[in-house]
């Protein structure tokens, strides 16, 4: 396999893994019962338990890869179809763009102060890195 093509499953694995954390804290505030029987009585979300602010962090960087990875699929895919994917600096980006948001995803669930921003524009420039690696 090449290696963009690697990082481009184990990113869309990780997509996948980073609810995770946020579903397994539901599961234990909520209790299993509460979990698997869908809002009961229909009084969600007025009723719902408060969810931990590390909870609510790991949401939304599940959500903000959500919101990443078309765009990361997208110039992988362009690159794969122009014979540019094996190419060491697409594999560089990608490469990139994957320990990045691994990074992100620590960084934002732990909630390191001045890190996060950062660390997303990293993910965020090797999305265009590869995309001009395609275009230009």
């Amino acid at each position: 396999m090449k290696p963009a093509l690697f990082y481009l499953a184990a990113s869309g694995m990780l997509c996948v893994l980073l609810w995770t954390p946020y579903i397994l804290n539901r599961v234990f505030v909520w209790g299993l019962p509460a979990f698997i029987n869908n809002y009961p009585n229909n009084r969600f979300p007025a009723e719902a338990p408060e969810i931990p602010v590390w909870a609510q962090r790991a949401q939304r960087t599940h959500l903000n890869m959500v919101e990443t990875l078309p765009a990361f699929i997208a110039v992988v895919l362009a690159a794969y179809l122009s014979d540019g994917v094996g190419s060491e600096m697409v594999t560089l980006g990608a490469a990139t763009f994957f320990w990045a948001r691994i990074f992100h995803a620590a960084v934002y669930i732990l909630g390191v102060p001045y890190l996060r921003t950062p660390i997303y524009l990293v993910s965020w420039a090797a999305i265009l890195f590869i995309g001009a690696q395609v275009v230009v």
